[in-house]
C-alpha cells in the first residue's frame, strides 16, 4: 500500500508538471490564454488524487532522483520530493492560479500581448512548483531563481512607465541580496558536504554560516523588515500579477525554504530568536504602514508583508507546520482581495484612492461581498480560513517562553490588521458613492464571478478542511486560561470597533490643502490641542536652537579659531627677531649638529 501511494503521488505530480511544460511548448496556438487556463484547471483536478492517497496513508513520502553530473565524491542530482507540504500545496497553488488566469482573460482582454502574459504566468507557476517539489538544493535553486526572474518580467510588464520599470529593477536588487545568502550556504555545503540532498543536509550538524545564509535568503524573498520596500513597489504590475505573486508563489518561497530546512534551525536558539524578532518587527512595521496608505493595492500589499512576518514568527516559535498552514489559508483570501481591488480599479476608471470610492455595495455587490469576506478572513474572524491558522500562531506565542516584545508587537499588528481592514471595507463599499455617476460598473461576467466564487469558498472553508484533515497529524494540546485563549479575538474585536468609530469620524472628502499640523476641529479641540502643543514645541525649538548656536559659536566659532592659531603664531614670532646674531647662531648650531650626526653615522 505504501509503495502504491508513493508511486501514485510521484506519477501524477510529475504528470501535472509535464502538462504545464507541454502547454508552454505549444504556445504558438491561436488562443493560448484559454489553453493555459484549461491546463491549470486540469492540473488542479489531477493533483487531488495524490493528496487523497496521502490522506489515506499517513506515512506516504515519495521521491525520485536523477543524477545530473558527478563531481568526484559529490554528484549534483535533481531530486524531487513529494511529502505532506508538496502534495497539499500543489492543489492550492493550482486552484488559486486557475482562478487568477480565468480572471486575467477578462482583465487583460484588450492587451495585444495577452498570450505572452499567460506564458509568463505559467512559467512563474512552474518555477514555484519546481521549488516546492525539489528534494535537494540544486533543484530548489533552479525554482528559486526562476520565480525571481519571472517576477522581474511580470512586475515590469508595463515597462514603458518609469515607475513599473523601476519597481521591477528594485525587486531584483532586493532579492539579489538574499540570493547572495543562498549561494553562500549552497557553496559551503557543496564544498563541505557529500551531497546536496535535503535528507542528508538535515542530518548534518547546524553550521552558523549556513543558517545565516538561509535566513538572509528567506528574509529578502519574503520581504521581511529591511527588505520590504520592493513588495509595495511591485504593485506597478498588472493586478493578476500582484494576486499571484502575493498569494501562492514568490513571497512565500522564503518561508517555504525555512520550513524545508527547519530541522537545522530547531536545535539552534539564536537562529529561532532571529526569525522570531525579525518576523515580529516585520508584521508590526508593515501593519503600521498599511494604516497610513490610501492606495487600495498598497494597503493589501502591506497586509501581505504583515502576514509574512506572522509566518516568520511561527518559524521562530519552532512550529513550521503552523507557518505552512497560514501559507495555505492566506493564499485564498489574499488572491481574492487583489482580484476585487483590480475589478474596482478597472470599474472606476483606474482610480486607486479609497477616499474616492464608496457606495460600491450597490454597484458591485459580488465584488464588495468578496472584499468583505477576504478582509474578515485576514482579520482572523472566527470560522473563516484565517482564523484557524492566525489564532493558532498567536496562541502558541502566548503559551511559549517567548520574547515579550515579540509577542507585544505581534498583538499590536493583529489589532492594526483589524483597523486597516475595517477602513478598507468602509471606504470602498459603505456610505454614499464618491465616484463619477457616468462610470459603468459591471461585474456580470462569468470569468469574474467564477473566479471570485472559488476563492470566496476557499476563504471560508479552507481553514477548517485543512485543520480537520491534514495539519497537524498529532497536535499539541494547549492548556491555557480563557483570557489567553481569547487574546487574539478580543484584540481584534476592540480594534475593529475603534476603527469603525474613527472611520465614521474621518469620512470626509479629500482635503484641498495637506496641512498636516491642523486636526479636524470636530475631533480635536483647537484651543487645547493646538495652542498648548504649538507653544510648547516652538518654545522648545527656540531654546534648543539658541543653546546649540551658543555652543557651536563658543566651541567652533571665532574664539576657537583664535586659540587654535595663536600658539603656532607665537612660535613663529620667536624666531623672527630681525637680528643677524640670532640667525648666525642658529645657522652654526644647526651646522654643528649636522656634522656630529654625520660623523656618528
Amino acid at each position: 500500500m505504501l509503495f502504491e501511494t508513493n508511486l501514485l503521488a510521484l506519477a501524477i505530480s510529475t504528470l501535472t508538471i509535464m502538462l504545464i511544460i507541454y502547454t508552454l511548448i505549444n504556445s504558438q496556438v491561436k488562443h493560448f490564454h484559454l489553453l493555459a487556463q484549461n491546463t491549470v484547471k486540469t492540473a488542479f483536478f489531477i493533483s487531488l488524487f495524490p493528496l487523497y492517497a496521502f490522506l489515506n496513508d499517513d506515512n506516504a513520502n515519495a521521491s525520485a532522483t536523477t543524477t545530473w553530473f558527478n563531481l568526484g565524491t559529490s554528484g549534483l542530482s535533481f531530486t524531487t520530493q513529494f511529502d505532506l507540504y508538496t502534495l497539499l500545496f500543489l492543489p492550492i497553488a493550482f486552484l488559486v492560479t486557475w482562478s487568477i488566469l480565468e480572471f486575467s482573460t477578462w482583465y487583460m482582454q484588450s492587451d495585444p500581448s495577452i498570450d505572452m502574459f499567460f506564458k509568463y504566468l505559467l512559467i512563474f507557476l512552474l518555477a514555484m512548483i519546481i521549488l516546492v517539489c525539489s528534494g535537494n538544493l540544486c533543484l530548489l535553486f533552479v525554482g528559486w531563481e526562476g520565480v525571481g526572474i519571472m517576477s522581474f518580467l511580470l512586475i515590469g510588464w508595463y515597462h514603458a512607465r518609469a515607475n513599473a520599470a523601476t519597481a521591477a529593477l528594485q525587486a531584483v536588487l532586493y532579492n539579489r541580496v538574499g540570493d547572495i545568502g543562498f549561494l553562500l550556504a549552497f557553496c559551503w555545503l557543496l564544498t563541505n558536504a557529500q551531497s546536496l540532498d535535503l535528507p542528508y543536509i538535515l542530518s548534518m550538524p547546524p553550521y552558523p554560516l549556513v543558517l545565516l545564509g538561509f535566513i538572509t535568503a528567506a528574509a529578502s524573498k519574503s520581504a521581511q523588515f529591511g527588505f520590504h520596500p520592493w513588495l509595495a513597489s511591485a504593485m506597478e504590475g498588472p493586478t493578476p500579477v500582484s494576486a499571484l505573486l502575493h498569494s501562492s508563489t514568490m513571497v512565500v518561497a522564503g518561508i517555504f525554504l525555512l520550513i524545508r530546512i527547519h530541522p537545522l534551525l530547531s536545535p539552534v536558539p539564536w537562529a529561532l530568536t532571529i526569525c522570531l524578532c525579525l518576523g515580529a518587527m516585520s508584521t508590526f512595521f508593515a501593519a503600521t504602514y498599511a494604516l497610513a496608505q490610501n492606495d487600495i493595492k498598497k494597503i493589501i500589499a502591506y497586509s501581505t508583508s504583515s502576514q509574512l512576518g506572522l509566518m516568520m514568527v511561527a518559524i521562530g516559535l519552532n512550529l513550521p507546520y503552523l507557518a505552512f498552514f497560514h501559507i495555505c489559508t492566506h493564499a485564498f483570501f489574499k488572491a481574492m482581495l487583489f482580484l476585487c481591488s483590480g475589478l474596482i480599479i478597472h470599474s472606476l476608471n483606474d482610480e486607486q484612492d479609497i477616499r474616492n470610492m464608496g457606495g460600491l455595495q450597490r454597484a458591485l455587490p459580488m465584488t464588495t461581498t468578496c472584499l468583505s469576506i477576504g478582509s474578515f478572513a485576514l482579520m482572523g474572524t472566527p470560522f473563516l480560513a484565517g482564523f484557524y491558522s492566525k489564532d493558532a500562531i498567536i496562541e502558541a506565542a502566548s503559551t511559549s517562553y517567548v520574547n515579550f516584545m515579540a509577542l507585544l508587537l505581534t498583538l499590536m499588528a493583529t489589532a492594526f490588521t483589524a483597523v486597516y481592514s475595517m477602513r478598507l471595507i468602509y471606504f470602498a463599499s459603505m456610505m454614499e458613492p464618491r465616484v463619477s455617476p457616468v462610470l459603468t460598473c459591471d461585474e456580470n461576467d462569468s470569468r469574474i464571478l467564477n473566479s471570485l466564487t472559488r476563492l470566496a469558498l476557499g476563504s471560508i472553508l479552507a481553514g477548517i478542511l485543512i485543520f480537520k484533515t491534514t495539519l497537524p497529524s498529532h497536535p499539541h494540546i494547549h492548556t491555557m486560561p480563557m483570557y489567553m485563549k481569547l487574546t487574539a479575538l478580543i484584540v481584534t474585536i476592540l480594534a475593529f470597533v475603534m476603527a469603525y468609530e474613527l472611520t465614521k469620524t474621518f469620512w470626509t472628502v479629500i482635503p484641498e490643502s495637506t496641512a498636516s499640523k491642523e486636526f479636524d476641529p470636530s475631533f480635536h479641540n483647537h484651543l487645547l490641542h493646538r495652542a498648548i502643543t504649538v507653544v510648547t514645541l516652538n518654545s522648545a525649538g527656540q531654546i534648543i536652537a539658541h543653546v546649540l548656536e551658543s555652543i557651536i559659536h563658543k566651541k567652533l566659532g571665532p574664539d576657537y579659531s583664535e586659540r587654535f592659531q595663536s600658539t603656532p603664531i607665537k612660535v613663529v614670532q620667536v624666531t623672527q627677531t630681525a637680528r643677524i646674531k640670532t640667525y648666525l647662531s642658529a645657522f652654526f648650531i644647526t651646522l654643528f649638529f649636522t656634522i656630529l650626526v654625520l660623523k656618528i653615522i
